[in-house]
């Protein structure tokens, strides 16, 4: 069951980072050991950082050119990383693709694209209900592997506060794993564009991406002969990568947060970038008063129930001094809601002069379920919502800022659609996820290709 944490006149104007205990607060565990979750917060207290303060204002510069449609912004990964999967090859697979995506997408917004993992601390998932029940059988919500485990037992489903410092180490080694590939020649624009030429031989649809592909490389080969190469340019050779997750555990955001020593100001040192979620934007929430006190850009997710009224409370307590960068609102509305719902909040925030950057989130509106139950998500409905979000951007005059996906680097089966035609009963042949259906490798590189052509067709 939630926790819910309550003081008579939540609303002073000092913060620190435990300020979100005296506020109402939404989707925390109750940790039936309290002795043994302060032990191990005031262990992860003294723990290195795991980013750091410069890094995470380089990163709202680069989201406030996204503003104003100077970048893109790529933000992609699983939808709850699981503790089992803490191995270098599915780190490695999912950096891979969205390097790929990033070469794609960069050709065709002729902007830099920002690189934004949902990785090294995605662990917590909100949920609809405080229990489930299978077979007569009720339990508590399984809430992610930094809460609680997956499997269907009344031991496996109690709330561990040590998990918090699995997350920790694993985060570590995840956030260590990205650094390397960044810098280590792996990020090689000349080779990821020989991984996105072999995916264009594979796939059904190659005469379309292929004059594409073709024009990224006789780029490529301009610049080599120009001289540019990794000796005098390392942006060949390495790129800019960050690190997300939502902000839900906080707990754990508390323990991780520090004060600049360059700047004197709060900072979440758990991941680059941290959203709010639509389960827990609520203005006068934990969540919320957590997030006004660190100087971390923050997302908010935007869905079908937002109000004009969310969204102008949201900006004015977490975003003050209209600081462009700050704020990444991001669409989650559904392909069929998107054009309906969509244009009056972009309305309502550009007429509060708010400089905010636009994502959009094609995922979480579109799932739905099999007949034997499984969720997925049609490739063709993410799609739609894409196209969509763009149209939306297009008509309200508004830079689209970028996308937000669920996505692997793995070949799962679990959404529907794509090139290679998936279909309900291949979702069996490798359904893996733990929480919600992602995009595979290969229609993750399709959403791309077909992104960059409809930024092509737009500039």
């Amino acid at each position: 069951m939630s926790a819910t944490l309550t003081q008579p006149n939540p609303t002073s104007a000092t913060w620190m980072p435990d300020s979100w205990r005296s506020f109402p607060v939404k989707q925390i565990p109750s940790y039936p050991d309290q002795a043994a979750l302060k032990t191990v917060e005031d262990r992860l207290s003294s723990y290195p950082p795991l980013v750091f303060a410069g890094e995470v204002r380089t990163l709202r510069n680069h989201l406030a050119q996204a503003a104003t449609g100077q970048a893109f912004v790529l933000q992609g990964g699983a939808c709850a990383e699981s503790f089992g999967e803490f191995k270098a090859n599915i780190v490695r697979d999912t950096f891979r693709v969205l390097l790929q995506m990033a070469v794609v997408l960069t050709f065709g917004a002729k902007v830099p694209v920002v690189k934004i993992g949902r990785m090294a601390g995605q662990f917590a998932k909100p949920r609809s209900s405080d229990t489930e029940t299978v077979n007569g059988v009720t339990l508590p919500s399984y809430r992610g592997d930094i809460i609680n485990g997956s499997d269907f037992t009344p031991e496996s489903r109690i709330p561990d506060p040590a998990r918090m410092e699995t997350g920790y180490f694993q985060s570590t080694g995840i956030q260590n794993l990205l650094r390397a590939f960044s810098h280590g020649g792996y990020a090689n624009l000349h080779q990821v564009h020989r991984w996105n030429l072999g995916f264009v031989e594979r796939s059904p649809l190659s005469n379309r991406y292929r004059v594409m592909a073709e024009r990224i490389g006789e780029t490529l080969a301009f610049m080599q002969a120009c001289g540019l190469n990794a000796a005098s340019a390392p942006q060949i050779d390495e790129t800019e990568f960050y690190t997300s997750h939502e902000a839900l555990l906080l707990p754990y955001e508390q323990a991780l947060t520090r004060i600049d020593s360059t700047s004197g100001e709060w900072y979440d040192c758990s991941a680059h970038f941290v959203w709010i979620g639509d389960r827990t934007r609520q203005p006068d929430g934990a969540h919320v008063e957590f997030l006004r006190g660190v100087r971390n850009p923050i997302g908010i997710k935007v869905g079908p129930t937002t109000s004009v009224e969310d969204i102008k409370k949201l900006a004015e307590i977490l975003n003050p001094k209209n600081e462009a960068g700050r704020i990444t609102l991001i669409s989650r509305m559904g392909a069929d809601k998107i054009t309906e719902k969509l244009p009056p909040l972009m309305r309502a925030v550009k007429a509060t002069g708010q400089t905010v950057t636009w994502l959009t989130d094609p995922m979480h509106g579109n799932t739905t379920s099999t007949q034997q139950k499984i969720k997925t998500r049609s490739f063709d409905s993410i799609v739609k919502e894409v196209k969509g979000f763009f149209a939306v951007c297009a008509a309200e005059n508004v830079p689209a800022g970028g996308v937000h996906l669920e996505m692997t680097g793995q070949n799962v089966t679990e959404c529907v659609g794509g090139a290679h035609c998936l279909t309900e009963e291949d979702l069996g042949n490798r359904y893996e996820t733990f929480c919600d259906p992602r995009l595979n490798a290969e229609q993750s590189l399709e959403l791309a290709f077909l992104i960059a052509e409809e930024l092509k067709s737009e500039r």
